[in-house]
């Protein structure tokens, strides 16, 4: 081996990895010795995979997911620490990081395909906000999660936001408050995941998942995504009046006439996505 050769830098691994099993895009973060946690490249790495995928027409659906023994421990501490030393002790690289986190989930959130997490481990702060997140969640058995900044003496107020979304109040206000984790089948329970399987089967569970949405006419699951999460923002009475609305103009749909034909007809629908 020359000199040269031995001096060359080994390749650093990608810290979020991409693949595609049939029309679903899998994103997996990889920087298990660093518990996946989200640092300011992973974030705005899975920002951009997110924009590519939304106007792919080939992807139809799309599970995050993990390598390591941690689903993702949240913003890296070390990372926003380290800006302490800055003039204004971090403050503008603090905004900055917490405002693209937050503009990252709501990608998740507007995106028009569905979006399943597949979590094999501990998910904590912006990690579990990241699986309540998701549009659906499979947890392994031996997943657990927590919003444990009340720990460290950093409240978790954004990862609250999703998590007062999917959790009633006082579920939610238990895992703020204590910081303790929650084991998965408790997960469940309060709403936070849809289904628990055996440990090594969840990515596996979470592809079959976003495969079985798949199915459905693509232009119909964007709708439906939009409108339902637009209306549980409203109230009672404008929530109906704006789902009237979107059931009209759903009803005006190629997808719609041609599903409705096809039940009629006791037929497989032909979706053409529009």
């Amino acid at each position: 081996m020359s000199v040269q050769a031995a001096r060359t830098p080994s390749p650093q691994p990608q810290i979020l990895m991409r693949e595609t099993i049939g029309s679903i895009a899998v994103l997996t973060l990889n920087r298990p010795a660093a518990r996946n946690s989200l640092s300011e490249a992973m974030i705005a790495g899975l920002h951009a995979e997110l924009n590519d995928i939304s106007s792919d027409k080939a992807v139809r659906g799309v599970v995050i997911a993990a390598h390591g023994p941690a689903f993702s421990a949240g913003h890296d501490m070390k990372e926003l620490t380290a800006r302490r030393a800055d003039p204004d002790r971090g403050r503008a690289f603090f905004a900055e990081m917490m405002n693209a986190c937050s503009a990252m989930m709501q990608a998740i959130v507007h995106l028009p395909k569905p979006v399943v997490a597949a979590v094999q481990g501990i998910a904590t702060a912006a990690g579990c906000q990241l699986v309540a997140s998701c549009d659906l969640a499979i947890a392994s058995e031996a997943a657990s999660f927590a919003t444990p900044g009340v720990d460290i003496g950093l409240f978790c107020s954004t990862p609250m936001v999703a998590l007062s979304r999917n959790v009633p109040r006082k579920q939610a206000m238990e895992m703020l408050l204590t910081g303790e984790p929650i084991p998965a089948a408790r997960a469940r329970e309060i709403g936070l995941v849809n289904r628990v399987v055996p440990a090594g089967t969840e990515r596996d569970a979470a592809i079959a998942l976003a495969q079985k949405v798949a199915l459905k006419s693509a232009y119909t699951i964007k709708l439906g995504k939009e409108a339902f999460y637009r209306q549980a923002e409203m109230s009672l009475a404008d929530a109906y009046r704006y789902a009237a609305e979107v059931m009209t103009e759903n009803m005006m749909a190629r997808d719609a006439e041609e599903g409705i034909g096809a039940f009629i007809e006791k037929r497989t629908p032909t979706w053409r996505d529009e």
